[in-house]
Protein backbone atom coordinates (compact mmCIF):
# COMPACT_ATOMS: atom_id res chain seq x y z
CA UNK A 1 0.00 0.00 0.00
CA UNK A 2 1.25 3.45 -1.20
CA UNK A 3 2.48 5.95 1.79
CA UNK A 4 3.34 9.45 1.62
CA UNK A 5 7.17 9.71 2.62
CA UNK A 6 8.18 12.71 3.58
CA UNK A 7 11.27 13.26 1.73
CA UNK A 8 9.08 12.39 -1.42
CA UNK A 9 8.47 15.80 -3.62
CA UNK A 10 5.55 17.55 -3.50
CA UNK A 11 4.10 14.89 -1.63
CA UNK A 12 3.78 12.40 -3.83
CA UNK A 13 3.05 9.23 -2.97
CA UNK A 14 5.63 6.06 -2.69
CA UNK A 15 5.98 2.86 -1.82
CA UNK A 16 9.10 0.78 -0.60
CA UNK A 17 10.29 -2.70 -2.27
CA UNK A 18 10.30 -5.46 0.66
CA UNK A 19 13.31 -6.72 -0.37
CA UNK A 20 16.54 -5.42 -1.35
CA UNK A 21 17.47 -4.42 -5.13
CA UNK A 22 20.51 -3.03 -7.11
CA UNK A 23 23.20 -1.60 -5.26
CA UNK A 24 22.06 -2.63 -2.13
CA UNK A 25 22.57 -6.20 -3.41
CA UNK A 26 25.88 -5.63 -4.61
CA UNK A 27 26.58 -4.35 -1.55
CA UNK A 28 25.59 -7.17 0.73
CA UNK A 29 27.22 -9.47 -1.55
CA UNK A 30 31.00 -7.21 -0.61
CA UNK A 31 29.91 -7.33 2.78
CA UNK A 32 29.67 -11.23 3.00
CA UNK A 33 32.67 -11.53 1.41
CA UNK A 34 34.81 -8.75 2.77
CA UNK A 35 33.89 -10.19 5.96
CA UNK A 36 34.89 -13.55 5.24
CA UNK A 37 37.91 -12.02 4.24
CA UNK A 38 38.16 -10.57 7.65
CA UNK A 39 37.35 -13.60 9.46
CA UNK A 40 39.90 -15.67 7.93
CA UNK A 41 42.79 -12.77 8.60
CA UNK A 42 41.58 -12.47 12.04
CA UNK A 43 41.74 -16.14 12.72
CA UNK A 44 45.09 -16.34 10.96
CA UNK A 45 46.41 -13.18 13.08
CA UNK A 46 45.24 -15.68 15.95
CA UNK A 47 46.51 -18.71 15.49
CA UNK A 48 50.00 -18.09 13.69
CA UNK A 49 51.30 -15.02 14.65
CA UNK A 50 54.61 -14.77 14.24
CA UNK A 51 53.93 -15.29 10.31
CA UNK A 52 53.12 -11.49 9.96
CA UNK A 53 56.24 -9.96 8.94
CA UNK A 54 55.72 -5.73 9.46
CA UNK A 55 57.68 -3.77 6.84
CA UNK A 56 59.58 -1.32 7.55
CA UNK A 57 59.31 1.62 10.06
CA UNK A 58 55.64 2.49 10.64
CA UNK A 59 53.53 4.38 13.25
CA UNK A 60 51.16 2.05 14.26
CA UNK A 61 52.74 -1.06 15.95
CA UNK A 62 50.27 -3.56 17.27
CA UNK A 63 50.20 -6.87 18.75
CA UNK A 64 48.59 -9.76 15.72
CA UNK A 65 47.07 -11.56 17.84
CA UNK A 66 45.43 -8.68 19.50
CA UNK A 67 44.85 -7.13 15.61
CA UNK A 68 43.58 -10.81 15.06
CA UNK A 69 41.01 -10.35 17.30
CA UNK A 70 39.58 -7.46 16.25
CA UNK A 71 39.41 -8.68 12.25
CA UNK A 72 37.29 -11.80 13.44
CA UNK A 73 35.20 -9.94 15.43
CA UNK A 74 34.42 -7.08 13.23
CA UNK A 75 34.69 -9.55 10.32
CA UNK A 76 31.48 -11.24 11.97
CA UNK A 77 29.45 -8.38 12.48
CA UNK A 78 29.76 -7.01 8.80
CA UNK A 79 28.68 -10.95 7.24
CA UNK A 80 25.87 -10.77 9.68
CA UNK A 81 25.03 -7.09 8.22
CA UNK A 82 25.72 -8.42 5.22
CA UNK A 83 23.21 -10.82 5.33
CA UNK A 84 20.57 -8.51 6.84
CA UNK A 85 20.98 -6.41 4.10
CA UNK A 86 18.58 -8.61 2.75
CA UNK A 87 15.80 -7.75 3.61
CA UNK A 88 16.32 -4.06 2.50
CA UNK A 89 16.20 -2.43 6.22
CA UNK A 90 17.41 0.99 6.78
CA UNK A 91 19.08 0.17 10.04
CA UNK A 92 21.03 -3.03 8.11
CA UNK A 93 22.12 0.36 5.87
CA UNK A 94 22.94 2.76 8.17
CA UNK A 95 24.81 -0.59 9.96
CA UNK A 96 26.56 -1.56 7.17
CA UNK A 97 28.26 1.98 6.27
CA UNK A 98 29.09 2.27 9.89
CA UNK A 99 30.81 -1.52 10.36
CA UNK A 100 32.61 -0.45 7.00
CA UNK A 101 34.05 2.49 7.67
CA UNK A 102 35.09 1.12 11.09
CA UNK A 103 36.91 -1.84 8.71
CA UNK A 104 38.62 0.72 6.12
CA UNK A 105 40.61 1.60 9.20
CA UNK A 106 41.62 -1.12 10.70
CA UNK A 107 42.35 -2.15 7.17
CA UNK A 108 44.92 1.19 6.97
CA UNK A 109 46.05 0.07 10.38
CA UNK A 110 46.87 -3.55 8.90
CA UNK A 111 48.97 -1.77 6.10
CA UNK A 112 52.64 -2.87 7.53
CA UNK A 113 51.62 -6.63 7.93
CA UNK A 114 49.75 -7.09 4.36
CA UNK A 115 49.82 -3.82 2.36
CA UNK A 116 48.81 -5.02 -0.65
CA UNK A 117 45.43 -7.39 0.74
CA UNK A 118 44.37 -4.41 2.70
CA UNK A 119 44.83 -1.69 -0.21
CA UNK A 120 42.28 -4.35 -1.69
CA UNK A 121 39.42 -4.71 1.23
CA UNK A 122 39.86 -0.96 1.67
CA UNK A 123 38.57 -0.65 -1.77
CA UNK A 124 35.62 -3.53 -1.09
CA UNK A 125 34.86 -1.17 1.57
CA UNK A 126 34.57 2.03 -0.08
CA UNK A 127 32.34 0.01 -3.20
CA UNK A 128 30.15 -1.18 0.18
CA UNK A 129 29.72 2.91 1.36
CA UNK A 130 29.25 3.91 -2.02
CA UNK A 131 26.90 0.89 -3.39
CA UNK A 132 24.85 1.72 0.13
CA UNK A 133 24.69 5.44 0.25
CA UNK A 134 24.20 5.62 -4.23
CA UNK A 135 20.19 6.50 -4.15
CA UNK A 136 16.57 5.31 -2.47
CA UNK A 137 14.69 2.28 -3.29
CA UNK A 138 11.51 4.54 -3.76
CA UNK A 139 8.90 4.03 -6.65
CA UNK A 140 6.31 6.47 -7.36
CA UNK A 141 2.95 4.93 -7.61
CA UNK A 142 1.11 5.66 -10.61
CA UNK A 143 -2.38 6.88 -9.95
Amino acid sequence: MASNVSGARGGSPVSRKPFAAGWTLFAACLMIFGGAMAIFQGIGGIVNDERYVITGNYVYKFDTTGWGWLHLILGIVIVLAGVALFTGAMWARVLGVIVAGLNMIANFLWLPYYPFWAVVLIAVDIAVIWALTAGTHRQEVGT
